[in-house]
This record gives C-alpha cells, structure tokens and sequence, in this order.
C-alpha cells in the first residue's frame, strides 16, 4: 500500500496537460486553380497536409505553400478532381520525407519518391526531401577526376569528383543522348536519375536504350513527368538529389544526373505565379532565382563521399543567355554548351569545345594535359576566325604559319572530338590520342 501512495500523480497529471488529445481540422473554403485556400488550419511553409474528399473518402496530399490573411494556401501533390469546399483536412505535422535504401537500385520512382515500375517495401532510412546543403567547411576539395568514357570531356573539359557541370542546349540537339553515354561510361558506384518536366515516353526510352540493363542495375531514376503537378515536379529534383545524398553519406562514388532544371525553374514558377508572386524576368517569379542555389548546391563532396552532378539547362531559342541559364552558369562549376550548328554538321556530341569550360580542370589534371588542351581550343579558334576567307579561296597556304597549322590539324581535332554513342574511352585511351594530335 506505501508503493501505491508514493505514486506521481502530479508528474503524470502536467505530462497529460502538456500533450494535445485532439486534432485541429482545417476546412477547404475555395479552389483557384492550382491553389487551395483553407480556412483553420495551423501550419507551417513546407508541411504535408491530406484532404479528404467529401464524395469518395479518398486522401489526397498537398502542402503548404503560403498563407494570406487567415487562409492557409496549399497546393495538391496529386490531382484536384474531386476537392471542393467543405472538404476536411487534416496536417501531419512534417514536410515530405521518403524511405531510401540499397532497395531502390534498379527501380524508377515518381517524383514523390513511389516505386512505378514494380513494388518495393517502405524500409531504410526516412530522409526529408528538403535537405540544407552540407556546411562549406564540412566540404573537402576536389583532387581526383571523373572519368565519363567521353573523350571531348576528358581531355578538353577534364571534370573532377564531386563538380557540378551543366549541360547547356537547346531542343533536339543531343542533351539527353549525351547524359546516356555518361551513365553508361561513369566511373561510379551508384548513378541517380532526375528526369524532371520529360516526355513520357521518354523515360523508357531512357532506360533501356541510353542506360541500358547493366547500368540500370547501379541506378535509381525518379521520374516526373510533364503532365504531373508543377509541385510533384519540383519535388522530384529533390527526391533525386535526397537519393543521391543518402548513398553519398554512405561513403559512396555518386553521379547525380538530372534534365532539367529549366522545367525544375519553370515548375517553380507556377507555383509562384499561383501563391501571387510578381514575374519578373521573362516571367520568372523571385522564389526561383531563390530556390535553385538551394537545390544546386546540395551536390558535391562532403566528409564521407561525393556527389558529381551533370545538370542539364533547355535553353530557350538557342539563347545562352536566358534567365535560368544565366543564374545556373553562375552556381555551377563549369558548363559544357551543345550547339545546334555543330550538331547540323552531324557531329555529335556536339560540344562547343570553344565556349565550353571546367573551372575545376587546371586542379586535376597535370600541366602537360592542360597545355594539349589549350592547344586544341587555340587552333579551333585561330580556324573558326578565318573559315569564311578559307571557304571563298582567299587564303593563301603559307602566308600564316599558324593558321598553316590549324588548317592542317582541324579535321584530325574535330576527328577526336566526334564519338560514336557506343564508342567508350578510357581516361588513359584519351590522353594518348590527344597526345597524337601534335605529334
């Protein structure tokens, strides 16, 4: 009897008063396009709501995108048929988290982090999507390269372990063709694939045409396609990158290979345009030009292992100096241009080797590859400055000795720069023919 009168009850009693017993339910008061106004709710920018359609008792999940006055603003993770007012919802209290293991190699998701092609268990380690990028000083330097089997890239535009490269070009000429020679040829323990914005039927395409069995084996693609909600999209590149992160933290050699963040900006835009933002440039909202650092800047090295990133950029009209491509060619560490003239000329890939560039390239490789490579721009260039006096016959051989050279060395250099999409190339096969050149 003594044990029972020395009970607690008063350290139980302030336990049970500091718990809440109930939940808050929101009610869905107006749907304006994309946008969902609740009214009661208490939450935050980020958390995952379900709404509870009226008519069929199915859960739909949307997340808070912003508030104005006393209304809560949300935006569907799935389709609106079927949300109306009067519909209840109800907050769980997180953002949007995923379950990610060793499962997911060999198997494509949506842009939620769902298996589409077959059924994996929800098991691993629940990762938030929504991740900060890893602390600058936690960063270790890029000392070794990444071999892609690509010989323009390894010799002229050399990346490292852990840069991030975009892959600038305009519609139809090769961007995606490129990413899949580099899938396939990476030197990499595990690739993951954002195909954020593409065609469907592309991604099956993808898959099995430019990835192929053996690298889809070492692979996790999330896919988003174009139809989806502008929020499933946007999401979808964080579900990539939080993938990528978590076989990094593993200690792991990761390619993260996402096309593209333009539809990742424009996405983006949607979602602004829709929460009442002002477009500024052509129409892009502030909270894009706010959002892509924060997706960017999360690949890279870290304490344990890298993440090397290939982003591709959808230039409109060809123009390499849009909004987006601008503000990306300023966050990433070098940028390889595709251009559509080169590409007329069937070559492929068609890299603009001239305004193409590695920031990283000068700490990684050594002075003899650097000096070879500067060689090769210099007479491309000396070449392209004087091609319309050597297209009409003006020219005279001899007059210039170095434009002599060019000349001489301008098919064997387009030669080396030209492969075939099943033509791989070690690092070690590269150097030796970059070396022939000016031999």
């Amino acid at each position: 009897m003594n044990n029972l009168i020395n009970i607690p009850f008063e350290y139980y009693e302030s336990i049970i008063k500091s718990k809440e017993h109930y939940t808050r339910l929101g009610k869905v008061s107006q749907v304006i396009g994309l946008i969902i106004r609740v009214e009661g709710l208490e939450v935050f920018v980020g958390e995952v709501c379900e709404i509870i359609i009226n008519t069929s008792k199915e859960i739909v999940m949307a997340e808070v995108v912003g508030f104005q006055n006393n209304s809560v603003l949300l935006m569907p993770l799935g389709e609106l048929q079927g949300i109306g007012p009067g519909c209840l919802v109800k907050p769980t209290g997180h953002s949007l988290k995923i379950h990610i293991s060793d499962a997911l190699l060999g198997n494509t998701l949506d842009g939620l982090g769902n298996p589409i092609d077959k059924e994996i268990l929800s098991v691993g380690k629940l990762y938030d999507v929504n991740r900060a990028p890893p602390n600058p000083f936690s960063r270790r330097k890029i000392r070794n390269l990444m071999s892609t089997g690509i010989k323009a890239i390894d010799g002229i535009l050399t990346c490292g372990e852990g840069q991030r490269i975009g892959i600038f070009s305009g519609s139809g000429v090769g961007k995606s063709t490129l990413l899949g020679m580099i899938a396939r040829y990476c030197e990499a323990d595990v690739i993951v694939i954002g195909l954020i914005g593409e065609r469907g039927r592309e991604v099956l395409e993808f898959i099995e045409g430019d990835l192929g069995p053996e690298g889809y084996k070492k692979s996790v693609v999330v896919c988003a396609t174009s139809d989806q909600p502008p929020l499933v999209r946007l999401k979808g590149a964080f579900v990539a990158t939080a993938i990528a992160e978590y076989f990094r933290d593993k200690g792991k050699k990761v390619v993260l290979m996402m096309d593209s963040v333009t539809r990742f900006a424009m996405a983006q835009r949607e979602i602004g345009l829709a929460t009442g933002e002002p477009p500024t440039t052509r129409g892009y909202t502030p909270s894009v030009f706010a959002m892509l650092p924060k997706l960017l800047e999360r690949s890279g090295m870290s304490e344990s292992g890298s993440i090397t990133a290939f982003y591709t950029v959808l230039v409109e009209g060809d123009d390499m100096n849009e909004p987006i491509a601008d503000a990306v060619r300023g966050i990433l560490d070098g940028h390889i241009i595709l251009s559509r003239k080169i590409a007329s000329e069937n070559h492929f890939p068609a890299i603009d080797i001239q305004n193409s560039i590695s920031r990283i390239m000068k700490d990684i490789v050594d002075e003899e590859q650097y000096l070879l490579a500067g060689k090769v721009k210099e007479n491309l260039a000396v070449y392209e400055n004087s091609k319309d006096l050597i297209n009409v016959g003006a020219y005279k051989a001899g007059s210039n000795p170095i434009l002599d050279n060019a000349v001489n060395l301008n098919a064997t250099i387009k030669n080396f720069l030209k492969q075939d999409i099943n033509e791989k190339f070690t690092q070690e096969e590269t150097l030796e023919v970059l070396k022939s050149l000016f031999k």
